[in-house]
C-alpha cells in the first residue's frame, strides 16, 4: 500500500525505534565521522522523527530543537524527558524559526519526502549562523536505482512511502543556490558492523548482496 510520507510515518512511529534498520546505523557512523570532534552549541534537527539525533547531541552538551510534520513521531520523541519542550510540529519547507539560530542543522532521511528541495535547502541555510554547518542524509540514489524501497511493515501490512527522486547533484545545486559552501559528501556502504542488524531482521541472506551498493548519501555544507 502506497501512503504519503506523513501518513506513513504516523503509522511507522510506534515501531520506528525498535525495528532493525541498518540504514540508520550506516548514517550514524558516517555523520559522526564527517563532523569529527565538533560539538555544536545549538542544533536544530529538521524532520527529527523520534529524536535520535537530538538525543545524541543533547548528550554531547548541545542545546537541541526538533521540527517534524508527523505528530506521532513527535509523540515518540516526547517520551524522552530530555526532549520535552524542544519539539515543534511544522513543515521543513517553512520553518517557524528565526534567522541564524543554529550552529548545526541536521536533515536526516527526509529530503526525498519534500517536493521542493531548493526550498528545503533555503530554509536550512536561513536558520544557520554564519560559520554554521548543514548536514543532509538520505538513501543513496544508486540504492533506489537498484530497487531498494522506502517501505516498512506495520502489523501484517507493508507500506511504501511516496517520495521524490532528488539526486545528490540536485541537492548540491540547491545548496549552492542558497550560498551554502559545499564541504564534501560520503557514499556510505554497509559493513560487518551491520551484519547483526540484518540477522535480527531475518534478512541475513541479503547482506552480501546489498553491501556492494552504496546505501546512504551524506552531504555537508558550511554557511559563509
Amino acid at each position: 500500500m502506497v501512503v504519503s510520507a506523513v501518513d506513513g510515518h504516523c503509522l511507522w512511529a510506534p515501531v520506528y525505534d525498535s525495528a532493525p534498520n541498518p540504514l540508520l546505523a550506516v548514517e550514524r557512523r558516517t555523520v559522526i565521522r564527517l563532523l569529527s570532534t565538533t560539538v555544536p552549541a545549538r542544533v536544530v534537527d529538521v524532520a527529527c522523527g523520534t529524536g535520535r539525533w537530538m538525543l545524541h547531541f543533547n548528550q554531547a552538551g548541545a542545546k537541541v530543537l526538533g521540527v517534524d510534520a508527523c505528530p506521532e513521531m513527535l509523540a515518540q520523541a516526547g517520551k524522552h524527558h530530555a526532549l520535552r519542550g524542544r519539539l515543534i510540529l511544522g513543515d521543513a519547507q517553512d520553518l517557524a524559526l528565526a534567522n541564524e539560530v543554529a550552529d548545526l542543522i541536521v536533515c536526516s532521511f527526509a529530503s526525498a519526502y519534500i517536493r521542493d528541495v531548493s526550498r528545503l535547502m533555503g530554509e536550512l541555510a536561513r536558520i544557520a549562523v554564519p560559520g554554521g554547518r548543514v548536514i543532509v542524509s538520505d538513501m543513496h540514489c544508486l540504492a533506489a536505482a537498484a530497487g531498494w524501497r522506502r517501505s516498512f511493515k506495520s502489523g501484517a501490512s507493508l507500506y511504501e512511502l511516496q517520495h521524490f527522486d532528488h539526486s545528490p547533484g540536485r541537492i548540491r545545486q540547491a545548496g549552492k543556490a542558497h550560498s551554502l559552501c559545499f564541504d564534501g559528501e560520503s557514499d556510505a556502504y554497509f559493513d560487518e558492523d551491520d551484519r547483526s542488524i540484518f540477522e535480527r531482521a531475518g534478512k541475513q541472506h541479503l547482506y552480501s548482496q546489498l553491501r556492494t551498493v552504496p546505501a546512504v548519501w551524506v552531504g555537508i555544507w558550511t554557511k559563509p
